[in-house]
């Protein structure tokens, strides 16, 4: 018990260290100069890995991509023996239509391509157990950040055997 609050505790200070050197870079004016809405998803992801973090995922890798297949993943990480394929979604507002809805039929497939590509290059012989997950974050101005984690929002396969 006492091991797992040191790990909590220094995903914390980590977290809140990076905040702030967001904010120093940001009043020098040397903050990354990416429009608007990339900034919102890396801060989206920001919170995402962390979140996950705080729950115990072992996170692998971050904006993975195969070379060779178009697309990325935003996290990939290991929940004990399961490894989790993580679209994040992050918004500003709370609109009409939920973040996670933002995951249609095209990028499911892409992310099924991804997924296959990635287990592929593992050492391990035998396929490991998988899941997609989604994590919906909100980033209204003036409130903390708001998440939602959807897990296993789809599988490897859709329904009637399409891919």
């Amino acid at each position: 018990m006492c091991m797992e609050r040191v790990a909590q505790a220094r995903i914390a200070v980590v977290e809140h260290l990076l905040a702030k050197l967001d904010r120093i870079a940001k009043r020098r004016k040397r903050a990354p100069s990416d429009p608007g809405h990339l900034a919102t998803g890396l801060a989206g992801e920001d919170a995402a890995f962390f979140y996950l973090r705080r729950h115990g995922y072992t996170i692998v890798a971050r904006r993975w991509s195969s070379g060779d297949v178009p697309g990325d993943v935003d996290l990939i990480a290991w929940q004990g023996s399961l490894l989790c394929f993580v679209e994040v979604k992050t918004r500003t507002a709370h609109d009409m239509t939920p973040a996670q809805a933002a995951v249609g039929e095209q990028k499911r497939r892409v992310l099924r391509r991804l997924a296959r590509r990635y287990v592929r290059q593992l050492p391990q012989a035998e396929m490991p157990q998988l899941r997609f997950d989604v994590v919906s974050v909100y980033l209204v101005p003036g409130k903390d950040a708001e998440l939602m984690h959807f897990e296993a929002a789809f599988g490897l396969t859709e329904f009637g055997g399409r891919d």
